[in-house]
């Protein structure tokens, strides 16, 4: 008891790093995160960064009903200290297995894509990993170049329903 007494006015206690390894987590995705999920998918800002529409209440409903009747889709929400501040997934698009990944806007800039994105990968072995992002989306591409994903070109993409049309850039981790 006194060792630590000392220690402790030696050394004070760091202040806590919302990034540090246990402090992000990932679980499955569960119907009863839908309401906090759909705030961070209609965040304008996430939406340009992402070069996508923001979905209606009912668009959002429908999709999260796709994804969890879909065995093949690994669905993961990033919890930091109990709450949810992002959502990572593997699913299949055009024929190649993708990852995407969202985080809510107050968390940007915090390592959290990237170490949510690194928990993920370890979960997640199927490759070979496909990612796809806007051009200058330099966030995100730091985010999947230090997870060793490769850029393996850049394309044209046209508007959709969900995204805007957009210069884009291709990504794979074999």
């Amino acid at each position: 008891d006194r060792e630590r007494r000392i220690s402790a006015t030696i050394m004070p206690p760091m202040p806590r790093d919302d990034t540090s390894a246990g402090a992000i987590r990932l679980r499955p995705t569960a119907p009863g995160d839908l309401a906090a999920l759909f705030e961070i998918d209609r965040d304008p800002e996430g939406n340009a960064r992402a070069g996508t529409k923001p979905r209606t209440v009912d668009v959002f409903l429908n999709v999260w009903e796709r994804i969890f009747a879909d065995p093949d889709v690994n669905a993961r929400v990033i919890d930091l200290h109990g709450e949810i501040v992002g959502t990572i997934n593997a699913f299949h698009a055009e024929g190649k297995l993708c990852v995407g990944y969202s985080i809510a806007r107050r968390h940007w800039g915090k390592g959290i894509a990237s170490r949510a994105l690194t928990l993920f990968l370890a979960e997640e072995q199927r490759r070979p990993l496909h990612a796809t992002i806007l051009r200058d989306n330099a966030p995100s591409r730091r985010v999947l170049e230090k997870s060793g994903f490769r850029c393996t070109g850049f394309r044209t993409g046209e508007e959709t329903d969900r995204y805007l049309p957009g210069d884009l850039a291709d990504f794979v981790l074999d």
